[in-house]
């Protein structure tokens, strides 16, 4: 039977995560909007999303977004 070998190390670099605590924070706070609308971001979800994206843009060490399925 064929082992898989496990990749070691970090999916997400420290910075993703600092970018991430302060959107949550932003959230809980009741500061955090979205992009064009200006709305409030009340998901914890989103909060995460925002954060892992200003991660990505800045450069920090982030897995790529899953790709979309199409029929």
């Amino acid at each position: 039977m064929a082992t898989t070998k496990r990749s070691s190390g970090r999916k997400y670099g420290s910075a993703a995560g600092r970018k991430v605590k302060r959107a949550m924070k932003e959230r809980k706070r009741g500061t955090l909007r979205l992009g064009r609308s200006g709305k409030k971001v009340k998901s914890r979800k989103q909060a995460i999303a925002i954060g892992l994206s200003e991660a990505r843009r800045a450069g920090s060490k982030v897995p790529a977004r899953r790709s979309r399925r199409t029929k």
